[in-house]
């Protein structure tokens, strides 16, 4: 079968790829930097713009704040406001200059005007004020207009109108695209050059290793073997492709070999085949029977690991619920002694306020301590009883599935504790179903545990992810997953039977997963999927029926 031609090779990939890539990163680099730097330069205009403005206003202000008496004192007003404007011809961006004053008429009228000898005067602004309080920048005509009131306690005399020019606002725009333009066709130019040099020494090597391998192909001769090349990943495929090679020729070796004892073996096949038939028959009498006890012990072994674990359960709970209470009775025993204090100090009739308030200050804080610790107990006690009617219990009850999932870590806490791992939980809080609880607490226990003891004996800070979502067809989906060693493919295929552990002789017995198994499939009525690799972890999605009950 003909193979479709390729119109790309290793070195035009490279080549477009380096390209792209550093083209695209300093094409990128250079838009973000030249948005910024624009709008930098352009807030700092606007900025300036406004501050001249004010600049004027404040120096207008004591000028108007002295209302004319008579006609001449108005000239003379007029004439220091056209000084005043005369002077920002020092300004080089400044084109034109109004002020205008606020009369007994609501119309403001223009006191005194300014224009550029370069510049036309621009015809007044009162009629369209409010659009400039705000510096504006028109990119048609290169400006920047902007009014500013001329304020004296709360009263406006005026206003100051500046405009401006934003012609080299422009001028550093076109200026700083040339040269990002340049810098960037510089390092594409650049890009290219490396990529073609170094796409020639990645590309020769595989023409020469396809050449190899075609002659082998085509000779059958598989004592060829490669030789090295100046790139490490090279190398190592070639290292791969010379085992390969050894190993078909060995086995080509084998196989001449096998055909002739297969020739030997084929007289004796019919003789051999009769007499294990027989022993077949008899074997597989003794067989079923093997079976009916082995089914009867492992059932009672199952019973026996669901107690065991019950028992070590209740044991972690007991030494975690004697922390709480011990806190609580040293408390109580020192509230006892101040007490004991106060009680004598009333009677000497020596007691004074500020022992009576460090007495109430102590007890506040010791009936704190005693309430946090009881209360630690209760909620300790609470759901590890809830777990034990659950485990202890077949039928279906009205469950929260998140609460079910925190009881059955409260259970495991003293064993968690003990560990730097963390388990998070992912399930919505109003989700309640009615199903049976008892197989659910124990699948996650033995999940949990699992875990503990296989997945992280070799992760310092291991990871738990536990998961519960409802399907559309109304079944409950809980995904348990974990970040530990995997599942070796040697007994990947096995999990689920009895007596598969990778602790024999360590005190495993191999019955945890069967267990699992057993009761998402029968007790639950449901299916259990497992997905690992070596080193990547492991999930397990159980899907199961419940009914769904509104929260």
């Amino acid at each position: 079968m003909s193979q479709p031609t390729a119109s790309l090779s290793i070195k035009s990939i490279i080549i477009w790829l380096v390209i792209a890539i550093s083209g695209g990163a300093m094409l990128l680099s250079t838009l973000i930097t030249n948005y910024l730097q624009h709008a930098e330069v352009k807030n700092q205009l606007l900025q300036g713009a406004r501050s001249i403005a004010d600049m004027v206003a404040t120096s207008a202000r004591p000028i108007l704040a002295v209302p004319p008496t008579d006609i001449n004192e108005e000239l003379a007003q007029s004439d220091r406001l056209s000084i005043l404007l005369n002077g920002l011809d020092s300004f080089p961006n400044v084109l034109n200059a109004h002020i205008y004053t606020v009369t007994g008429s609501d119309t403001p009228e223009m006191q005194a005007l300014f224009s550029k000898s370069t510049t036309t005067a621009v015809e007044s602004r009162i009629g369209d004020m409010a659009r400039f309080f705000t510096p504006r920048l028109n990119e048609h005509d290169k400006i920047i207009e902007v009014i500013r009131p001329v304020n004296l306690e709360d009263k406006t005399l005026g206003y100051v109108y500046v405009r401006l020019s934003a012609k080299s606002f422009y001028e550093y725009i076109a200026n700083t695209r040339m040269v990002q333009l340049a810098t960037v066709m510089l390092i594409i130019i650049a890009a290219f050059m490396v990529a073609l040099k170094y796409g020639q020494k990645l590309s020769n090597p595989i023409q020469d290793i396809t050449l190899m391998l075609q002659k082998v192909a085509r000779t059958r001769d598989y004592s060829l073997r490669f030789s090295a090349t100046h790139v490490r990943e090279y190398n190592q495929m070639l290292d791969s492709v010379n085992v390969l090679l050894a190993r078909v020729e060995e086995y080509i070796v084998k196989q001449q070999q096998a055909e002739k004892q297969l020739q030997t073996l084929n007289s004796r096949l019919e003789e051999e085949v009769h007499q294990r038939t027989v022993a077949l028959k008899s074997a597989n009498d003794e067989l079923i029977q093997t079976l009916e006890k082995l089914h009867q012990f492992q059932r009672q072994i199952v019973e026996n690991e669901k107690m065991a674990s019950l028992g070590d359960m209740v044991a972690g709970v007991a030494h975690e619920v004697n922390t709480p209470i011990g806190l609580g009775i040293t408390a109580s025993t020192m509230m006892l002694d101040r007490l004991a204090v106060i009680d004598q100090q009333f009677k000497d009739k020596t007691l004074k306020a500020s022992s009576m308030q460090r007495f109430i200050d102590e007890s506040r804080e010791n009936l704190n301590i005693i309430y946090r610790n009881l209360d630690r107990a209760a909620e300790l006690i609470s759901s590890f009883k809830q777990v034990a009617v659950d485990q202890s219990s077949e039928e279906a009850r009205e469950v929260n599935v998140r609460q079910l999932i925190e009881e059955t870590l409260m259970s495991l806490r003293p064993r968690l504790k003990k560990v730097s791992h963390t388990v998070s939980i992912d399930c919505p809080e109003t989700l309640n179903v009615n199903c049976k609880a008892g197989p659910v607490n124990q699948i996650l226990i033995n999940l949990i545990m699992n875990s503990l003891l296989h997945a992280f004996e070799t992760v310092e800070n291991g990871k738990i992810d536990v998961i519960a979502r409802l399907t559309d067809d109304q079944k409950l989906k809980i995904i348990y997953r974990d970040n530990g060693s995997g599942i070796p493919e040697s007994i990947k295929s096995r999990i689920f039977d009895p007596f598969v552990t990778t602790k024999r002789g360590q005190g495993g017995s191999g019955l945890g997963m069967h267990l699992v198994f057993n009761l998402v499939t029968q007790a639950l009525g449901g299916n259990i999927k497992l997905e690992s690799e070596e080193g990547n972890g492991v999930e397990y999605t159980l899907t199961f029926p419940v009914t769904l009950k509104k929260s």
